[in-house]
């Protein structure tokens, strides 16, 4: 939801399409199903659909000095047409010409330039210093409806509008004048005729500019602008305009003198606008996550998409289903419904904390969930509604939490590495037992089935398994890694651990010593593992954003999952062995079918 103008409606009336991280989704409006076009070797920064529907285009991000590619897409058959890598840094923004001959793109600030390329011979044709050297950055670019010819850029204190001389290979800019105004453009819009085009301002006022004069005509709403900015907006065939703002308002104004006639709130700041079709229904994507559907007759938002806005931390399945599951990010928690693809339940948290962990307890009648603010929340399953809090559970906040199976016990850990054991009554929560041995953040904590030991990993490099009838301590496994995850072989003789050593490491519970260690993963840590209910199979995931399907006698790679774009934080085998969730820091929620499960 950060990518402006990220969201946007295919000409062909029935897909939506928005980049995640790497990959650019298309997604079927009717049957929800999506694909995925993967390519970029960075996050995208700008997607485009050509007119006639056929290509799709996505900019890049990239480190600084590095060229950034920019990517052709084939829609049609999903598949990549070209590379075109000129641009450094970060493709700011693209356009197709009206008849896609060309594609217009505009580098980042540390790039400044402008270059039109030739779709057909996947070339470019020439480039240009995007703005004057007196003026801002440009940010925003768009194309004339009429002329292949012709393109408008905007930004910081400029806005041009560019002549394409072909048989030269150059093109000319011409100023456009605003008089006394200074503004910050951050988005532009083209009239049908191609007379005058509308652009949007950071201030909070739309200003009208006539192609032909490179004149400014007039602007508004003269008296109360719209707060936060405008950030998109959208040209109706009657000449009204729709107009997307920072804090989140999208309004209908009179194309005459920019009066609001009719206007609704959304959840966060409106980042996209488009069209279906005509313009009978339109959507709007905010940076929140959020995406809906609006009626232009009647004017009302619908729901029709959603998800987390930030790093996804956990995910966890009720005891027996898989049909829900919840997982957990910065100030909420959501549960899931798996079949349907959709949000169920969102709980809020009001304070500015991050959730690290959730637990759905054995029983069904609560979701535990451990807080960086120190505290322990209960929630109610099926309400939402808080039922307990434990306040100062830990003093660096909560980290890692358990309960066990008869949901008389919490179990949670620290950011200063302390195990703490607590007693859950109908009314009361009481402190049982701290265990002081870790010294850094516990990580992952796992019970067995008969309650009577657990196992908790740290980022101090140990990992202990505890007697919690006696509060002692049985063995510590101690290696040269900050250990992520930690899993009870079903059988419960063994453990599997795996850490920022990138291996994975089998040990016996009994003694605690060391059965063998295989090689996880090529790049980056390991941070989440689960294991099937019969111990015949475990999934890894990490930062090297792929997911790991393993035989565990031979410990050996069966599948390998791609589609995370950023770096996989947790994930989960359902029961039933049907599908594997996964997440990531951004902010994705993976869904993979289990292999011969369908």
């Amino acid at each position: 939801g950060h990518v402006p103008c990220g969201l946007i409606c295919h000409p062909d009336r029935e897909h939506l399409l928005y980049p995640l991280g790497c990959t650019v989704v298309i997604q079927e409006l009717d049957s929800k199903k999506q694909t995925f076009l993967h390519g970029h070797t960075n996050n995208v920064s700008c997607v485009v659909v050509s007119r006639n529907g056929e290509y799709v285009a996505s900019g890049q991000v990239t480190f600084m000095g590095f060229k950034a590619d920019i990517i052709l897409w084939d829609f049609q058959r999903k598949e990549l047409l070209a590379r075109l890598s000129l641009h450094k840094g970060r493709i700011e923004g693209l356009a197709f010409s009206p008849n896609s001959l060309y594609l217009v793109s505009l580098g980042g600030q540390d790039d400044g330039s402008v270059v039109v390329w030739h779709v057909g011979k996947r070339e470019a044709v020439c480039g240009s210093p995007a703005s004057a050297r007196s003026a801002g950055n440009a940010t925003v670019v768009a194309c004339s409806s009429c002329r292949d010819e012709m393109f408008v850029t905007a930004g910081n204190g400029t806005i041009r509008v560019w002549e394409l001389d072909l048989a030269n290979r150059k093109i000319r800019p011409a100023e456009c004048l605003t008089g006394q105004l200074k503004r910050v453009i951050t988005c532009v819009k083209m009239a049908d005729d191609d007379n005058y085009f509308y652009v949007g301002t950071s201030s909070g006022d739309v200003l009208k500019v006539n192609t032909n004069s490179k004149l400014m005509t007039d602007y508004g709403p003269q008296k109360e602008k719209f707060s936060s900015g405008v950030t998109a907006l959208l040209l109706l065939k009657t000449g009204d305009l729709i107009v997307g703002t920072g804090g989140g308002i999208v309004a209908l104004c009179k194309g005459s003198n920019y009066k609001v006639m009719k206007k609704i709130q959304v959840q966060g700041a409106v980042t996209s606008l488009t069209c279906r079709g005509q313009g009978h229904q339109f959507f709007v994507g905010t940076n929140e996550c959020q995406i809906y559907r609006i009626n232009y007759t009647a004017f009302k938002e619908e729901l029709v998409a959603t998800c987390h806005n930030e790093a996804v931390q956990d995910i966890v399945f009720p005891l027996g289903t898989s049909d829900l599951f919840a997982t957990c990010s910065k100030n909420d928690i959501r549960v899931w419904h798996t079949p349907g693809h959709r949000e169920l339940l969102r709980i809020v948290v009001p304070a500015i904390a991050t959730c690290h962990a959730v637990e759905f307890m054995r029983d069904g009648t609560s979701i535990i969930s451990a807080w960086n603010d120190g505290k322990i929340r209960a929630f109610m399953p099926e309400t939402g509604r808080l039922m307990y809090v434990i306040n100062h559970a830990h003093s660096l906040g909560v980290t890692a939490i358990a309960a066990t199976s008869d949901c008389k016990r919490i179990i949670s850990g620290g950011g200063e590495g302390q195990v703490r054991i607590w007693e859950i009554r109908e009314r009361t929560r009481k402190l049982e037992e701290v265990l002081k041995e870790h010294v850094s953040a516990v990580s992952c904590i796992k019970i067995n089935k008969n309650d009577r030991e657990c196992v908790t990993a740290s980022l101090d490099g140990t990992c202990i398994i505890w007697d919690i009838v006696r509060f002692a301590r049985k063995q510590m496994i101690l290696a040269n890694t900050l250990f992520k995850c930690v899993c009870y072989h079903p059988e419960e003789c063994q453990i599997i651990t795996s850490g920022t050593d990138r291996k994975i490491a089998y040990w016996e519970v009994f003694d605690g010593s060391a059965i063998r260690e295989v090689e996880g993963s090529a790049s980056g840590s390991i941070n989440g593992m689960d294991i099937t209910s019969d111990g015949a199979y475990f999934v890894t995931g990490g930062d090297d954003h792929l997911v790991k399907l393993w035989n565990y006698i031979e410990g050996a790679v069966t599948h390998v999952g791609v589609g995370h774009s950023g770096n996989i934080t947790h994930l989960k085998i359902c029961p039933g062995n049907k599908y594997i969730v996964s997440v990531s820091a951004d902010g994705a929620v993976l869904l993979w079918n289990y292999p011969g499960s369908r």
